[in-house]
């Protein structure tokens, strides 16, 4: 018997998926316009990875069919749920774009403590008027393609969804109610008479706090770790994205891309439900929402 799906992902995959495998007695299921599967015992399900990588062009993941649904998603916000660092698009709108996107790139590729780079990073925003400050962010941001069908999706089938993120709660919070995540766990800024103070409050959200809170999550709705799907782009996400039982990278960088299970260079985020098992007939796919 079967143990494991061997997922391609990526445009037309399911009529690649069967070209590359035309020659193996295998039935292909397609499970979207944009993924198919093939169910194959560990050792040919691996050397099938292999061979289907090796091609390129798509996102390829070896998926154990043994509690392939989960019960809990975590995802990450800048550059996951959104296309965008919420944060940069805030400083380009008021000028200082180019300092604060220096930090957060040193930040996410690991290179520059995450904490300090925050600090350093939110100390720019001093004097900014919330109100307007909110205003700019919703204008330059932009919902990532599948991210609405994910959440709805799996928040339908029972599952708990939380946004975990190291950006802030002024905007993660609008941002999570309008997607419909059940949970939103962001960093505060201080702020007084309306205006920001350049400050963060403490303690900050960060690569820790992330794992931690999927333990927390876990332990609170009587799961395990293995239960859980997440996902993320940099390097604060590391140990949340190993801790899950699917822990994947979207659009990765370098350091997160060695830990994750699923690497997604090419397919959207519905390429989560597909990971699952869950096919494009059962998804639901809510009309836009305004951010």
């Amino acid at each position: 018997m079967a143990t494991h799906a061997v997922v391609l992902m990526g445009p037309q995959a399911p009529q690649a998926l069967g070209q590359a495998l035309r020659k193996v007695q295998v039935k292909i299921r397609h499970l979207s316009s944009t993924a198919a599967e093939a169910h194959f015992d560990r050792e040919p399900a691996e050397k099938a990875v292999e061979a289907l990588r090796a091609q390129g062009g798509y996102d390829v993941a070896c998926v154990p069919l043994e509690g392939r649904e989960k019960k809990l998603l975590l995802a990450d916000m800048d550059s996951t749920i959104v296309e965008e660092e919420t944060l940069d698009e805030l400083a380009s709108a008021f000028g200082f774009g180019p300092q604060v996107r220096g930090i957060t790139d040193l930040a996410m590729k690991g290179e520059l403590d995450f904490d300090d780079a925050l600090r350093r990073r939110v100390g720019l925003l001093h004097g900014l008027a919330i109100d307007e400050a909110l205003a700019k962010v919703r204008e330059r941001t932009t919902l990532t393609e599948g991210a609405l069908i994910l959440v709805r999706t799996m928040r339908t089938r029972g599952a708990h969804t939380a946004l975990v993120t190291g950006g802030f709660d002024v905007f993660a919070g609008p941002l999570a109610e309008a997607i419909g995540f059940n949970d939103v766990y962001a960093n505060r800024l201080r702020s007084a008479d309306g205006f920001l103070t350049g400050q963060v409050a403490e303690p900050i959200l960060g690569p820790n706090a992330k794992a931690e809170r999927l333990h927390l999550l876990c332990k609170e709705h009587g799961l395990q770790p293995s239960d859980a799907i997440a996902v993320g782009d940099g390097a604060n996400d590391v140990n949340m994205i190993e801790a899950a039982g699917i822990g994947i990278g979207y659009r990765p960088k370098r350091v997160l891309e060695r830990s994750a299970d699923v690497s997604l260079q090419h397919a959207d985020l519905t390429a989560l439900l597909a990971l699952q098992g869950i096919p494009e007939s059962e998804w639901i796919k809510p009309k836009t929402v305004s951010l």
